[in-house]
């Protein structure tokens, strides 16, 4: 049996991989210097957590087959370096998905938006059409189990694949770790910049993805966004590029239909982003042998991935979601997709400025108009977790500025969010929640039944 020590086993990614690999039958160990429900839940439930946290070099022994190292973890770890002395092969995540999907035909997701919502949407299709499947998604999906998946028998990958570092000892992008045979990507727009300070550092990135793709490769990219079809459209010896752009649809009584040779095929999902999203999923899905017909009927009982808009509450004339939208991009495709979903009612949305790039003064310029679509806004940032991430707490003079949206209301108080989403209480009116944390633990589900009853 192999033997195999997750450093970092806590991770949102990490500990699903994990159980999967547990299930394969593997002997796994791992260690943490903290983990936080739902992770903490899930690994003690499956006998995989840590008695206590912490690294424990004395945990790495001649016996261990190999390491992973997850991206929570430093160089300086003692683990790690105790793996490197003993000379034990060390993987980031994405090198041992590869090595354990060599022999697999694998299709990684890229792009700066819509990447978990476009594997989903594969993951659905190959499901409701019998073909078994391995993934690696980075949000959860209704109908699988888990995050991760790896078998010995399916001969298909589907993984999302992002820009991010792999390990504190490879800086390329996991997304360049996987080894694509199809590749797609979504659009590019500049994010992340704690590791990419440049813009043009940030697009050459997924210029060299595309040049990774091999030969009787495929690169699939939306055509409509115009740094992603600069880079896919370069010539490359034997790969295929394919693009795509905005499904055709029509929207009736607050239900989107799609526009097919079939007739109008009723959708659960809604928004233009997701038009595009249908588009790609299905330019994958036809270059593994799906066809148009197959796709369409599948695709209609695709709900979403979770927390991409995500209904918490619905009432009549009310609908309270939730989305993880964080980047200028995707918070300006949910805002605009709830107008054009619902022109009859109004619009209200809180968005968290959370990660690192929308708390820096020189980036928040870039969420210009991204609230255009809500006739009432908020933002919320925890002064706390700016200054926990090293920035100075942004003035609410710059950001409103910065979105420049007349009716904006800025707080760095969650009680005195919690009251301004009560008052947004009112007949035909939907309300946006917007945030990849979580508005400082406010009660999310509890507040929106609250809106529409």
């Amino acid at each position: 049996m192999q033997r195999i020590h997750m450093i970092a086993i806590g991770g949102s990614v990490m500990h699903q991989l994990a159980l999967t690999l547990q299930k394969k039958g593997l002997d796994i160990t791992g260690s943490d210097d903290e983990i936080f429900d739902p992770a903490r839940e899930t690994l003690a439930n499956a006998g995989l957590l840590p008695e206590a946290m912490g690294w424990f070099p004395e945990k790495i022994t001649g016996e261990l087959d190999a390491v992973i190292l997850g991206m929570h973890a430093k160089r300086d770890n003692p683990e790690l370096q105790k793996a490197q002395q003993l000379g034990i092969k060390v993987y980031s995540f994405p090198e041992f998905i590869f090595e354990e999907t060599k022999n697999k035909q694998r299709i990684v997701i890229a792009g700066s938006h819509g990447k978990s919502t476009i594997t989903a949407m594969v993951m659905h299709v190959l499901n409701g059409v019998g073909r078994d499947t391995d993934y690696v998604v980075g949000a959860s999906v209704e109908g699988f189990e888990g995050r991760v998946k790896l078998t010995h028998e399916a001969s298909i990958i589907v993984i999302e694949g992002d820009e991010y570092p792999s390990s504190a000892l490879d800086s390329r992008p996991k997304m360049l770790n996987y080894h694509h045979h199809i590749g797609l990507i979504s659009g590019i727009a500049w994010d992340h910049i704690n590791v990419y300070p440049d813009e043009d550092e940030y697009v050459r990135q997924f210029d060299h993805f595309a040049d990774a793709s091999p030969k009787a490769g495929s690169l699939v990219f939306n055509e409509d966004d115009s740094v992603a079809s600069i880079i896919c459209r370069k010539e490359r010896a034997d790969v295929t590029p394919l693009e795509y752009t905005e499904h055709p649809h029509v929207i009736k009584n607050g239900i989107t239909y799609l526009k097919t040779d079939q007739g109008e095929i009723p959708l659960k999902v809604f928004g233009r982003h997701n038009m595009y999203n249908i588009s790609g999923a299905l330019r994958v899905c036809n270059r593994i042998g799906i066809t148009d017909e197959k796709f369409y009927g599948v695709i209609q009982s695709f709900s979403g991935a979770s927390s991409r808009l995500e209904t918490l509450a619905e009432g009549a004339g009310n609908r309270i979601f939730k989305d993880f939208a964080h980047a200028p991009s995707k918070v300006e495709a949910t805002t605009r997709a709830l107008q054009e979903q619902y022109p009859d009612r109004t619009l209200s949305a809180a968005l968290e400025l959370h990660t690192f790039s929308s708390l820096d003064p020189s980036f928040i310029a870039q969420y210009k108009g991204s609230l255009d679509g809500a006739q009432e806004a908020a933002i919320y940032y925890n002064v706390e977790a700016a200054e926990r991430k090293g920035r100075q707490p942004l003035t609410q003079e710059a950001i409103r500025k910065a979105f420049g949206h007349k009716n904006l209301m800025v707080f760095t108080n969650s009680e005195e969010l919690e009251t301004w989403i009560k008052a947004q209480k009112s007949p035909n009116r939907n309300v946006a929640l917007m945030s990849s944390a979580s508005f400082n633990g406010l009660p999310l589900k509890t507040l929106a039944e609250d809106l529409v009853g």
